[in-house]
């Protein structure tokens, strides 16, 4: 049996930034939008290179089943940078990172050699969410 990763979820509080983020600057597919207006729309994404592994960004608490409280609750959350994250790889650490941060991505960590064994760097997409980069070796 094999087991793999098909879709993660992260929220988006504007589609079109995150398209920016996700296929402008980092160089993802964009593989469906759909939905309506800036905020109710559902965008997939992922490495051209891994075709059945997408990630889909979706309005934070769209469903209809969360209070009022929980929603503030969430959107709290995401202005922290505490909601979503997600780790991500490349083969060249320093150039990805240069791109980014010429992109005006928010720098979180500038490439760093790890004690627990991995050199990465982290940013925060436009929404908030923590996205670490590991260097493959």
């Amino acid at each position: 049996m094999t087991i793999t990763i098909h879709y993660a979820f992260l929220p988006h509080t504007d589609a079109d930034a995150a398209i920016a983020f996700y296929r402008d600057t980092l160089g993802f597919d964009l593989r469906n939008d759909v939905g309506q207006g800036a905020t109710m729309r559902w965008l997939t994404v992922g490495p051209p290179e891994q075709p059945e592994t997408g990630i889909v960004l979706h309005p934070p608490a769209a469903d209809p089943g969360i209070t009022d409280d929980e929603r503030r609750t969430i959107h709290e959350l995401i202005a922290k940078g505490s909601y979503g994250a997600l780790t991500l790889a490349t083969d060249d650490l320093d150039g990805l990172f240069d791109r980014l941060q010429a992109s005006g991505a928010d720098v979180v960590q500038e490439p760093t050699e790890q004690p627990y064994g991995v050199r990465d760097c982290a940013f925060r997409d436009p929404t908030g969410n923590l996205i670490r980069i590991n260097e493959r070796r």
